[in-house]
């Protein structure tokens, strides 16, 4: 998934085996419990979509289960067979456990829970994980599943990227706390963008390295010789690292850098400030159809500008509350809805990727130019 290509021919092969490593979780995780030490205590916490054979979640949550107090640890993991791998053999965790079952092994998922000190050392750790098989394949869309997720307090996992619309209204019917893994481009879509506008749900506390993660995947699946950087597949450790662009936890749990202020430029002379070289020294843009300035990096956003203004989605991540207000998303149908007006159809000659719904502007050049997908923000008194 080092571009969007190879993130096309994973989703049209419904490959979504793409496993967080263990100090990514970590990293997040702690940020929650800088902020509130208790927030898993006495806590039910689902990881579905996670099989602890391959995955860190549940690795990470069991190590993890007296230290954060946690009531109960339930994963749960999607059959093989519904994956579509064909070249698979169960583990030996599997066939040498009591419960296996040759039947079940490719077609049914299976759960996994820790809520008691099963081996007797007065402990509760990953050794006391109990596991059987569902009576499904493990869909999160199935009743079974569900269940489950109305028994939880908080549901944290990295779902397949494929369903995540699927998977965040799953878990928001159910108006439950939740830290998952998506795409940045999710932030505009229509199921979840209300949600942040209303304050609701928001970006987690953690940065992967430059937007992007490198994520546990089968090499199998990949020629990393096709990317155009080698840099983004590697193995390490005997794992197989695939780089993921524009990667970001998504939650509705609060934590510090949440609440911290964005320092800002001022205008004098609407000319821009920015460590980004090609804006820097430039004015300010307004757009012709809407009005807002535009911004075209986060770190631009002015001081003294009381107005509307278009900033890029990055900009989420950098996000406080006290100090901006969302009003909206400048994207298809949300930007006809807030009231972009249609650009004039002469224009398309100069730009042919204009489009009705979205902001533009005139360059210096005196050519319209189509910003990629802006977020609407206005800064609070």
């Amino acid at each position: 998934m080092a571009n969007n290509s190879n993130l096309g021919a994973a989703k049209a092969a419904k490959n979504d085996e793409f496993y967080t490593q263990y100090a990514d979780i970590q990293k997040e995780i702690n940020a929650y419990l800088e902020y509130n030490p208790d927030v898993f205590r006495g806590k039910t916490v689902l990881l579905p979509c996670d099989d602890p054979e391959w995955s860190n979640f549940t690795k990470f949550f069991a190590q993890n289960f007296e230290a954060y107090g946690l009531k109960k640890l339930i994963s749960t993991s999607y059959a093989v067979e519904s994956k579509r791998i064909k070249d698979w053999q169960p583990t030996l965790f599997e066939t040498e456990s009591p419960y296996y079952d040759a039947d079940k092994s490719r077609t049914h998922g299976k759960i996994f829970v820790l809520d008691k000190d099963i081996n007797g050392d007065g402990r509760f750790n990953i050794n006391d994980l109990q596991w059987s098989y569902l009576n499904g394949d493990g869909d999160f869309r199935s009743d079974e599943v569900k269940a489950l997720r109305d028994e939880a307090d908080i549901i944290i996992t990295n779902p397949p990227f494929s369903l995540f619309r699927d998977f965040f209204t799953w878990i928001m019917e159910a108006g439950k706390q939740f830290v998952i893994i998506g795409n940045i481009n999710a932030v505009s879509y229509k199921e979840i963008f209300p949600y942040i506008k209303e304050g609701k749900v928001w970006l987690g506390s953690s940065y992967f390295n430059g937007g992007a993660a490198f994520f546990i995947a089968d090499a199998t699946q990949y020629d990393p010789n096709k990317m155009s950087n080698q840099k983004n597949a590697y193995f390490q450790d005997g794992q197989f690292l695939w780089r993921v662009n524009g990667v970001r936890w998504y939650t509705n749990i609060d934590h510090g850098r949440r609440h911290e202020s964005l320092p800002l430029m001022t205008m004098e002379d609407n000319i821009i400030y920015s460590k980004h070289k090609e804006v820097k020294g430039k004015q300010y843009k307004h757009y012709e159809n809407f009005d807002a300035i535009e911004v075209p990096f986060y770190d631009a956003i002015p001081i003294d500008y009381e107005g509307l203004m278009g900033v890029p989605r990055s900009f989420l991540d950098k996000y406080c509350p006290e100090q901006f207000e969302i009003v909206g998303c400048a994207e298809g149908d949300s930007g006809k809805e807030l009231g972009l007006k249609p650009y004039p159809r002469e224009l398309k000659k100069l730009n042919p990727s204009l489009r009705d719904g979205q902001l533009y502007y005139i360059d210096e050049n005196g050519i319209p130019q189509k910003p990629y997908a802006r977020i609407l923000i206005r800064k609070k008194q």
